[in-house]
């Protein structure tokens, strides 16, 4: 084997690394949510630290195999694709330790399980779970058939969030006391949207690593 392709390998693991520790904390964040619980959401937001710290070492792995190996072709797709998707991983990372810190604030503690349930909560956390789980099989396998499957999920999520909306905006009409803790929840529910774009963002460097396609702003 070529130093080169020891050196990608490398990276590759650290992207793998770094992927199972977003994944957890993705898990984490929704249990720690679902069931209120202010331990496990300090322990997410204690391990946010190590999450950025992949990143930086994995750009600046990255920077660095550029700069020594030149790569062209599928290298070159294959360290810039790594470079994006470490630096979506680390926006999933924000996000999920941004989860955490409302159950650490308690700023909703009272909100009733009924309207959690009503709003989906706990399908939209599975969705975009199941999503970088997926993504992550996809690289790992380099195999792009799992990328219209996936894609399709973070459209659930988004129908999801769309009729959450309106479910909020009836119960806050109809319990102005808990208007605060309403939107505190759609600031979570948000944010587990996003983590649906952003997986889509990484799906989306996966076909361009190993198809060649760009998928970026496309209506396919």
């Amino acid at each position: 084997m070529k130093h080169t392709e020891k050196e990608l390998i490398a990276i590759k693991e650290e992207v793998s690394q770094m992927w199972r520790l977003v994944l957890s904390q993705l898990e984490k964040a929704k249990q720690s949510y679902l069931n209120n619980d202010i331990d496990q959401a300090r322990e997410v937001v204690s391990r946010e630290k190590r999450v950025n710290s992949f990143e930086l070492k994995i750009d600046s792995d990255c920077e660095n195999y550029i700069a020594l190996y030149n790569p062209v072709a599928i290298d070159l797709r294959l360290v810039l694709s790594l470079i994006k998707i470490s630096s979506t991983l680390e926006r999933i990372g924000d996000f999920a330790d941004g989860i955490a810190w409302h159950v650490v604030e308690e700023s909703c503690s009272g909100f009733t399980e009924e309207i959690k349930e009503e709003l989906k909560v706990e399908s939209m956390f599975d969705t975009v779970i199941e999503m970088l789980s997926d993504s992550y099989v996809a690289l790992d396998s380099e195999n792009t058939k799992l990328s219209g499957k996936i894609l399709a999920k973070d459209e659930r999520v988004d129908d999801i969030y769309h009729k959450s909306i309106y479910t909020l905006a009836e119960y806050i009409r109809n319990n102005p006391s808990q208007t605060e803790c309403g939107l505190q929840t759609m600031l979570v529910i948000r944010k587990i949207e996003r983590i649906g774009d952003h997986c889509s963002n990484i799906v989306e460097e996966i076909v361009f690593y190993i198809d060649a396609k760009v998928l970026k702003h496309s209506k396919q």
